[in-house]
């Protein structure tokens, strides 16, 4: 088995692990999730490290390549018949969204060392789900990404429905109900390109080589970027991804929100965008200006929430916007900025809905006018809440950024499909969200953290233990890094975006 069919593997075996160890030994699978998921993190940094022993070499032909290239690619034959393969391998955008992911599922962990019902079935689903969206990242054969992008989504009606608060089962139902559709979509997208090309195959790396009709890439690209938009919170299908994160459990609610969603805006720059070039020149502009409202009504509907969860999935379903609005652009730098806003966002939302979870189990309310002043009692948090919130806002110095000037760049620069001055006016517009990203987030953690302590009780809690200290610690610490050192994933990510602008210029 080769090093990237042990990203996906490794989660497996670490369920297994849990679900072999007695039900009373409750504190031991929490140390093996931990171990299990820190060694993961450890084996994602040495892939990367191979990879650029690989590809440094290689990356400049990329330049004017139309062909991804794939690095440590495994491939065995599945279903020969049909044409289908289990085909797996990375290149510098998968192997940015395996970091991602493996960071969040570790910081999780450690954010979940409170959890004691049934924390085998908890730790244990919580793993295959990690185990799916590996799956999905890595997978390059169109049938195999399907499985592991349901198996990535399924197991969220279970943690959500069973440990989750509120209307939990409303909830789960809807989060479960809405994803499907949209993995219905994406289905009858992969059909067709299937049965349309000349060799009847799932293997994308072979289906980039067949040149569909325009007609065919009219319909068949905005099946595809709703089905995948559906979990990338596109407007009007986002209204499942608020209920959704209000109930979920804290780890739920970093995977949720850092990772998950994150599949949807992959999927249309993975499937959509590379398979599909003609028709993301023709719709580009209509999904435009519905990431466009995606990311002004996200940041106005924040404003109103009192709930702090509420209150976190409306400001991330704006900043989701961002991701869909650089796909949009249809250019290199819209394309870096889009990727950069997933890793950037997918860190960010983890660190809120962590700290959210610490907050509600020492206060046992989520409501912020119920708040107030816990920066005198909790100040790890209170401190940590800010550097989120600060990233959020695109403040200088953190990943946030990095990302959505590359996002606003790219809006300008435009592209010859479309008028560049309409381009603008809709960049002009998603910019000026980042004031109003401003009101509701400086305001939102000065009610919380500032003034006078809002509960007699509240001067009684305590701050962060060390768990949690080092679950947050470590996604702050990457938020800094990437703010900081943006060169590292830049680099990562730019010489494999340049065969998906070059098949959007005619290169394929």
């Amino acid at each position: 088995m080769g090093l990237v069919s042990w990203l996906i593997a490794l989660p497996l075996l670490t369920a297994c692990a849990v679900v072999l160890t007695p039900a009373r030994l409750s504190w031991a699978m929490k140390w093996i999730a931990a171990a299990g998921t820190g060694l993961h993190l450890l084996l994602t940094a040495w892939t990367i490290r191979v990879f650029w022993l690989s590809a440094a070499s290689e990356q400049s032909e990329l330049k004017h390549a139309s062909a991804i290239k794939l690095y440590l690619v495994e491939r065995v034959t599945w279903f020969k018949s049909i044409g289908i393969d289990y085909l797996v391998g990375v290149d510098g955008i998968s192997l940015s969204m395996v970091a991602l992911t493996s960071l969040v599922i570790f910081a999780g962990v450690l954010a979940s060392w409170g959890v004691t019902n049934r924390a085998k079935e908890f730790f244990a689903l919580l793993l295959i789900l990690v185990s799916g969206v590996f799956g999905v990242f890595v997978s390059f054969d169109l049938f195999l990404f399907f499985v592991f992008y349901e198996l990535a989504v399924l197991p969220m009606y279970l943690l959500i429905g069973i440990w989750g608060t509120g209307p939990k089962e409303y909830a789960a139902m809807k989060l479960t109900i809405m994803l499907l559709v949209g993995s219905a979509l994406i289905l009858v997208g992969m059909l067709a390109m299937y049965h349309a090309a000349p060799e009847h195959v799932f293997d994308l790396t072979k289906l980039a080589g067949v040149t569909f009709s325009p007609e065919f890439q009219r319909w068949v690209f905005p099946v595809i970027f709703i089905g995948f938009g559906v979990l990338g919170a596109l407007f009007p299908f986002h209204t499942w991804s608020p209920d959704g994160h209000a109930s979920a459990p804290t780890a739920v609610s970093m995977l949720h929100a850092g990772v998950l969603m994150k599949l949807g805006g992959y999927g249309i720059l993975r499937v959509g965008i590379y398979l599909l070039p003609q028709g993301a020149q023709e719709w580009s502009l209509f999904f435009m200006v519905l990431a466009t409202i995606n990311i002004v009504y996200g940041s106005f509907a924040a404003i109103l929430q009192k709930d702090l969860k509420y209150f976190t999935a409306y400001s991330s379903v704006s900043h989701c916007g961002f991701v869909l609005l650089g796909l949009c652009t249809m250019n290199l730098m819209g394309f870096k900025g889009a990727v950069i806003q997933m890793v950037s966002h997918g860190i960010m939302t983890a660190l809120f809905f962590a700290l959210i979870g610490m907050v509600y189990g020492r206060t046992h309310t989520r409501m912020i006018p119920e708040m107030g002043g816990l920066a005198k009692v909790m100040p790890w948090l209170a401190v940590c809440f800010y550097i989120g919130g600060f990233a959020s806002l695109g403040l200088p110095g953190l990943a946030g950024f990095i990302a959505e000037s590359h996002v606003f760049l790219g809006g300008f620069f435009g592209n010859p499909w479309h008028d560049i001055w309409c381009l603008r006016a809709l960049t002009v517009l998603a910019t000026v969200s980042v004031v109003v990203t401003a009101v509701y987030v400086l305001r939102g953690m000065g009610r919380v953290f500032l003034g006078e302590i809002g509960d007699p009780h509240f001067e009684e809690l305590t701050d962060a233990t060390w768990w949690e200290r080092a679950s947050t610690g470590l996604l702050i610490a990457a938020l800094v890094l990437i703010g900081v050192l943006p060169g590292f994933i830049i680099n990562l990510i730019e010489a494999p975006l340049f065969p998906f602008v070059n098949r959007l210029q005619g290169g394929f």
